[in-house]
């Protein structure tokens, strides 16, 4: 790692270089519009509830009221949504994925729209889930053209970072936005553990293991990240001493699904308590509070459920052992004492249950983390160890690493040339 940031600094690697600070400069604007609060909205001061993670995700910006505090959520939602009309729902969207490039940009194109319209819904709702609906209609459609522009606005970020930065535009949006409300997070853990404390040993000793154990998460969310099932591959048309003898492996991640069945079980747990921000009949506030919030046991179940199911729906979604074992066939490959064709995808799709299976466990664990450690603790529910924030986070840094090293390698390999 020291070695890869090191080759950065030398004056071969200066166009790099300029493509990192223009990519901090970017997320630099982004923070500074997270601290500019909409006139007329005041700054949320209590837990949110199920929108803690989203919270999250847009640096503090919902909290806030601020001017991108949707984030770019609404174009991650609408991206799930359009994938999974790919999955012959809609005949008109497996065709523009089977179309290749082009259907690729008008995919991209459709997504960003869908997203923009679900901004502006979310722009407009939002808004009276936390001030009520006693305001003029008007003043939430100017609140919602407000919001929409941010997103708007931090999409085309997105894209600079990507085409004149690092890479991983939106992605890093997000981390910077995770990023950007740790400090808070540590300062509120403080303040909740020290100034009134009985004991101050303790105190000190709680708060040394608040960091200990968040560090460890991140040391075991790095590592799951990393895991990958390596299935051998060998082709007819090379022999065993190919390219230096190396052997050919199909890689399947531990984790093949990120970070997406969470989020969307936390938009699905999340329908309920926006309903009754308007219903406000009393029975159904009793059902949702005592049995589909997920700091009740009910609740919490349903969750861990519908994260582990999506997290199988996912995988198999983005990783089609059929496609696969097609792909594998038309390349003359094959796995070792597997016959190629429907052996092979049926291999295939029994080693992804299981480590599907393994990671979703994972998965599951991280996103209770926060619920548990509330509940154990009893500190405030924005105070989050662990959780979905984490994994978001490491993703994305494991990822722009992997992108700057090969842009280092690649550079000094044209430069040996």
């Amino acid at each position: 790692m020291f070695a890869t940031f090191k080759q950065i600094f030398r004056s071969s690697n200066k166009d790099l270089r300029v493509r990192i600070l223009f990519t901090l400069c970017v997320l630099f604007i982004f923070a500074l519009g997270n601290a500019i609060t909409i006139p007329g909205m005041n700054v949320i001061t209590g837990d949110i509830g199920f929108l803690e993670l989203f919270n999250a995700m847009s640096g503090g910006g919902l909290k806030q009221f601020s001017i991108f505090a949707l984030g770019v959520m609404p174009y991650i939602t609408a991206s799930i949504i359009i994938q999974i009309l790919q999955m012959d729902i809609i005949p008109y969207f497996k065709e523009l994925k089977e179309m290749g490039e082009e259907g690729r940009r008008k995919i991209a194109r459709i997504t960003r729209y869908a997203g923009l319209a679900i901004a502006f819904i979310q722009g407009f709702f939002y808004p009276m889930m936390f001030l009520g609906k006693t305001l003029e209609p008007i003043f939430y459609f100017k609140i919602a053209l407000i919001l929409t522009a941010g997103t708007a606005f931090l999409l085309y970020l997105g894209d600079e970072i990507t085409n004149k930065g690092i890479g991983n535009g939106v992605s890093l949006i997000i981390m910077a936005g995770i990023v950007n409300t740790l400090p808070s997070m540590f300062v509120d853990v403080f303040n909740s553990l020290i100034p009134n404390a009985s004991n101050a040993l303790i105190a000190w000793l709680s708060f040394g293991l608040f960091i200990l154990l968040y560090l460890g998460i991140i040391v075991g969310v790095i590592f799951v990240q990393e895991a990958e099932r390596r299935i051998p591959i060998q082709y007819s048309n090379r022999s065993s001493s190919s390219y230096g003898g190396q052997q050919t492996f199909l890689p399947l991640r531990l984790n093949s699904a990120g970070v997406m069945p969470v989020i969307i079980a936390s938009v699905i747990m999340g329908i309920p308590s926006i309903i009754s921000y308007f219903t406000k009949n009393e029975s159904v506030l009793n059902v949702i509070n005592n049995y589909l919030s997920t700091s009740k046991p009910v609740g919490f179940i349903i969750y861990i459920v519908l994260i582990i199911a999506f997290t199988f729906i996912y995988t198999f979604l983005t990783i089609n052992p059929e496609e696969l074992s097609k792909n594998l066939n038309k390349n003359g490959g094959y796995i070792p004492g597997i016959r190629p064709g429907k052996e092979t995808k049926k291999y295939i799709s029994k080693v992804l249950v299981r480590i599907t299976f393994l990671g979703a466990i994972f998965i599951s664990i991280i996103a209770a983390l926060p619920t548990i450690f509330t509940a154990i603790s009893g500190l405030s529910s924005s105070i989050r160890l662990g959780g979905t924030s984490i994994l978001i986070a490491v993703g994305v840094v494991l990822e722009t690493y992997k992108q700057l090293e090969s842009s280092v390698a690649s550079r000094n390999y044209n430069n040996r040339r």
